[in-house]
């Protein structure tokens, strides 16, 4: 095991926290949590710190979560493999990011089954601070419509299976922590049912699912939406559809895939216009391309094409994304013109609260994780610290 994480002081820092602004403050973090925050005057004892004076102008925000990430700088959730793992928790804290939902998705069963099985043992024996935390698994398929599969494998999809997602949940160490269905495929709403009685989100994707089929599903326990507007029924004014079903009913949390490719800025701002900050999660749904040049990939056993900041399965079809939350976090706000308290909720408190750990994460206070990103004057990332460790740190030009 590593030793404690170092005391660390930050100095001469504006810090958003959950419910206030502090201009020039102070943040103290002793063993990876956050130990105090406050205005410079009133600092008391700087003994046996390591200080931190960050440039003027630094801003510290919450540290993000994305719940839909693939992969990054190479590497997939179903590589399988502990490397695969380790680039993406050590590369993720450059853009922001520090904590995630490891994503498969869909692909023969043996291949789900590695994947989740590496993701276990990895959060058992691996995780350590100074890089982004693995908080589980987002299984994204293999339970839904073929209709919807986008860069999905279509061979690979299955009906939903409560006793397949038992035995996988159990290999996964209970570590699964979100499913994306299309509940109208779901008989009787049967794993709906077993994952709200497990505290599992449900969440709606890949789907054709009427109003009416999402409002019932509801019911039976679905509370999430995934990747909004992209592989789902879209709004029409005599069938509003999954879209229709996020504008309106207030149970649903909506990931939203701010690139500007995924979904146009306009369609960005309907949708944060109708949802609100309240409900919606920025997520990236990146792909192994993320932080490489453009060219050809792989993704579930197919060929990728990433250009023009996209990747692309053929010319009509988008397959995940090269976004980072970095640009997410500000493309929301050049989109929208919302606010950096807005950005910062759907990138860091929602997620949190959705994943039921907003009383360690999501939010900048004393007694929670040491999860924080300092940005710059343009809003770009100066310096990131995951549980206590300085995880990044921008080399000067």
């Amino acid at each position: 095991m590593h030793s404690d994480p170092l005391k660390l002081l930050l100095l001469n820092i504006n810090i958003h926290t959950e419910n206030s602004f502090i201009k020039e403050g102070y943040i103290k973090i002793e063993t990876g949590i956050i130990v105090e925050i406050g205005e410079a005057g009133v600092l008391s004892s700087k003994e046996g710190f390591e200080i931190f004076s960050l440039p003027d102008g630094a801003t510290a925000i919450p540290g993000m979560i994305d719940v839909h990430i693939h992969g990054v700088n190479g590497a997939d959730t179903m590589d399988g493999s502990k490397e695969a793992l380790d680039i993406m928790t050590q590369t993720l804290p450059k853009e922001g990011t520090t904590s995630f939902l490891a994503t498969t998705m869909t692909e023969k069963e043996t291949n789900i089954e590695k994947a989740l099985i590496n993701a276990a043992k990895y959060m058992n024996a691996h995780q350590k601070p100074g890089q982004a935390e693995i908080l589980g698994v987002h299984l994204e398929g293999p339970f839904i419509n073929r209709d919807m599969a986008g860069a999905q494998p279509i061979d690979s999809i299955k009906r939903p299976n409560v006793d397949l997602f038992k035995k996988w949940q159990e290999l996964s160490g209970n570590s699964i922590k979100l499913v994306t269905l299309a509940p109208e495929l779901d008989q009787n709403h049967e794993l709906i049912r077993y994952l709200a009685t497990h505290d599992i989100i449900a969440s709606v994707g890949h789907s054709n699912a009427t109003f009416d089929q999402v409002s019932t599903s509801i019911s039976a326990g679905v509370q999430h939406v995934t990747h909004l507007y992209n592989q789902m029924s879209g709004f029409h004014h005599r069938e509003p559809g999954i879209v229709g079903a996020a504008f309106l009913q207030k149970e649903l949390m909506v990931e939203l895939i701010a690139d500007g490719v995924h979904v146009s800025p306009e369609a960005v701002k309907i949708a944060c216009n109708q949802i609100s900050d309240q409900r919606i999660l920025l997520i990236t749904d990146s792909m192994r391309a993320k932080c490489l040049k453009d060219g050809q990939y792989e993704l579930g056993g197919q060929t990728v094409t990433v250009g023009n900041g996209g990747a692309y399965l053929n010319e009509s079809t988008l397959a995940g994304s090269v976004l980072k939350m970095i640009d997410a976090f500000k493309n929301i706000q050049a989109f929208t013109d919302c606010s950096i308290k807005s950005a910062i909720k759907m990138t860091s408190e929602n997620p949190a609260k959705q994943l039921n750990i907003f009383d360690r994460k999501g939010s900048l206070e004393a007694e929670k994780d040491a999860d924080i990103v300092i940005l710059d004057e343009e809003l770009e990332v100066y310096m990131t610290i995951c549980r206590g460790r300085i995880a990044y740190i921008k080399q000067e030009e």
